[in-house]
């Protein structure tokens, strides 16, 4: 993917040096307003282009209304009519498909905000502000490849205007690539060097290499020229997440949701961090707000379920990650969370049933086969327990649990060289005191008194809190006495 990308990149350079100072976006035009509004481009910025470039036409009160569902402010509105009063005498009139695809964008329909724009496309394929619109309703969709070379076309017919670039840069970040997320928002940096959006693309592209510092700095310099800018404060709150300042990535969330306080995205990632400073009462109450404004989002579902589940409250995560599996079968992760729930509830078929569907989801997952072998464990599925741990052992021989519970199924079906090999296995990876314990309760059945003495010995040295250990040393020296009489 990155060759082709590659290509396109140079593709979109070679044209860049000619348009360096010399924009192309001249006199906005009623379609390109709404393209780039449905393109993702924010209001704050679509006023700065309308300011600088004028308009070739003036709103009728008619597009006013079409702007608005389309999500444009009363600010953009007003900036329209002001320019306009300037404009020629030319028709504020937008294709229908075209406002109707930029009402999709706005309430996240991707798909059908592609469809309308393609047929467009079909009669205008020479029009910049629709490719540009359409490769943010594909990046949306996660395909990014096709949003490349929708961008790139805008760009080859529109050459200076930054927001291509700011894009680019964006589509590189999601995939990954922060180095030609770098340069893709310098080049849009070169182009305009106030452009507020291009700094937060460069941040994100700095700050997704690593260089944490310096993101910082770019979104300093973006709120410096747009300081009510939610998004860079959302931007600054996934730096500072990565970085593992909780403390401070939740004060930068709720600075953006001060600003934007309808952006599902930024309470659901407000809830990760007040879930992981151990505020589970908090973070559950981000999830619901983010919940009640994406229904649809799997993962807030997800969050809010597994958060319940550590809580405790394993009713309520029941209930939710049920809703979640009956609007979206598919989703994959929720099932092991789900399973511990049911397992509290003794529910333990109905537990096995969720741990084969995280098995399934992440066949190579050794965590999901040594789960499941545990709760087979449970319920005296000994020979299928033994099957799921031996994978899980296969999987990763380097977990002590996976050894553990693996010796546990072969002690239970009485095979007990075996488990003996892994017992140790255990003991040597992790020398916990139940490590030591399991091993001296195999040693025991295989009569080797001395060497389980030994283990017990450890045990309860490792945990002398625990009663257990000593009680059963004492069971074996009781037993040793009398064997020697």
């Amino acid at each position: 993917m990155k060759r082709t990308w590659l290509a396109l990149i140079l593709l979109v350079t070679a044209t860049g040096p000619a348009a360096l100072g010399q924009s192309q976006v001249k006199l906005l035009n009623s379609t390109q307003v709404v393209a780039w509004l449905a393109g993702g481009v924010s209001n704050n910025r679509l006023i700065r282009l309308v300011k600088e470039n004028g308009t070739d036409f003036a709103p009728t009160p008619e597009y006013g209304r079409y702007l608005r569902a389309a999500g444009g402010n009363a600010a953009l509105i007003q900036a329209l009519q002001v320019a306009g009063k300037k404009a020629p005498a030319k028709s504020s009139q937008c294709s229908p498909l075209l406002i109707k695809a930029a009402e999709f964008a706005k309430e996240r329909q991707f798909e059908k905000a592609e469809n309308q724009l393609r047929d467009l496309l079909q009669s205008d394929s020479q029009n910049a502000a629709l490719h540009f619109a359409l490769g943010y309703a594909l990046q949306k969709q996660d395909r990014w490849d096709d949003a490349f070379e929708e961008l790139t076309q805008s760009a080859q017919l529109t050459p200076g205007l930054p927001e291509i670039h700011n894009q680019l840069a964006y589509l590189f970040f999601l995939s990954g690539d922060g180095d030609n997320a770098i340069a893709e928002a310098r080049t849009a940096l070169s182009l305009d060097p106030a452009n507020a959006e291009a700094y937060r693309r460069l941040g994100l592209g700095l700050y997704s290499t690593g260089q944490y510092e310096a993101a910082m700095h770019a979104y300093e310099e973006s709120l410096a020229r747009e300081p009510e800018n939610a998004d860079a404060y959302y931007d600054i709150g996934i730096t500072l997440q990565d970085k593992g300042d909780l403390h401070g990535a939740a004060t930068a969330y709720r600075r953006a949701l001060t600003l934007n306080p309808s952006s599902w995205e930024t309470h659901s990632n407000l809830g990760i961090v007040l879930h992981d400073q151990g505020k589970l009462d908090d973070a559950i109450a981000e999830y619901r707000e983010a919940k009640r404004l994406a229904p649809q989002e799997e993962s807030v579902r997800s969050n809010l379920g597994n958060t319940f589940c550590d809580k405790g409250d394993y009713d309520a995560a029941i209930a939710e990650l049920r809703e979640l599996y009956q609007m979206a079968p598919t989703w994959a992760n929720g099932h092991g969370c789900l399973a511990k729930a049911l397992m509290a509830k003794h529910e333990y078929a109905a537990a096995v049933s969720e741990l084969r569907l995280a098995v399934q989801h992440n066949p190579t997952g050794s965590n999901e086969h040594r789960i499941l072998g545990q709760a087979l464990l449970l319920i005296g599925k000994d020979d299928e327990a033994l099957t799921e741990l031996q994978t899980a052992v296969s999987l990763n021989p380097d977990s002590d649990l996976a050894h553990h519970f693996l010796g546990t199924a072969l002690f239970e079906t009485q095979k007990f060289e075996a488990a003996e090999h892994e017992f140790r296995q255990a003991v040597k990876l992790k020398p916990t005191a139940d490590n030591h314990y399991s091993l001296a309760a195999c040693l025991m059945i295989l009569n080797r008194y001395d060497e389980a003495l030994a283990e017990l010995e450890t045990a309860s040295h490792l945990d002398p809190s625990d009663n257990l250990y000593r009680a059963r040393k004492e069971e074996l020296l009781r037993l040793m006495r009398t064997r020697e009489q």
